[in-house]
């Protein structure tokens, strides 16, 4: 139980990390840009980072960009390239979909908790960061996403390693 403890302490710091570095990019009330982002400034939790593009206009959609090596674990294949609906299907898409509308909608960030029993593994979950970018400063063209995997088994996934 102390390690599960642990790991979510972890994680959560993780989360605060991410959260400050994008923080740090903004320029006053507009939002950071895609180029704002370097990868160098985050080295350490580059393994569960994505970049989420918006596709399209009123019919919305969300293709990953890029996935960290570490997402490879969680997912039990490669995601970079993928459209939502080819990774996720059913409750978990709409999931996902629900979730990733509000942080473009709303222009804000968004953290939540996702089970992984609709990939098997119930004593496993993702604690998810999507912070939104936009090229222009006002409208989320892309979402910056941080994942934490924690759980029985989420050793070696996660990409978190204490600092």
């Amino acid at each position: 139980m102390s390690a599960q403890l642990s790991a979510s302490a972890t994680a959560a710091r993780a989360h605060q990390e991410m959260f400050a570095y994008w923080a740090s990019l903004r320029r006053g009330a507009n939002l950071p840009a895609r180029v704002d982002v370097h990868p160098a400034s985050m080295k350490r939790l580059l393994p569960t980072v994505s970049l989420i593009d918006v596709v399209g206009g009123a019919s919305r959609d969300y293709r990953l960009r890029l996935a960290g090596t570490g997402l490879y674990g969680v997912y039990g294949r490669e995601i970079t390239g993928r459209m939502l609906g080819d990774i996720y299907q059913g409750a978990p898409g709409e999931y996902w979909r629900k979730e990733l509308d509000k942080v473009v909608d709303e222009r804000r960030p968004g953290v939540g908790v996702h089970s992984l029993a609709w990939r098997g593994a119930p004593h496993m979950s993702i604690l998810w960061l999507r912070l939104p970018l936009a090229s222009n400063g006002k409208d989320v063209d892309m979402i910056l996403g941080y994942d934490a995997v924690v759980g029985a088994a989420a050793e070696g996934v996660s990409g978190i390693r204490a600092a």
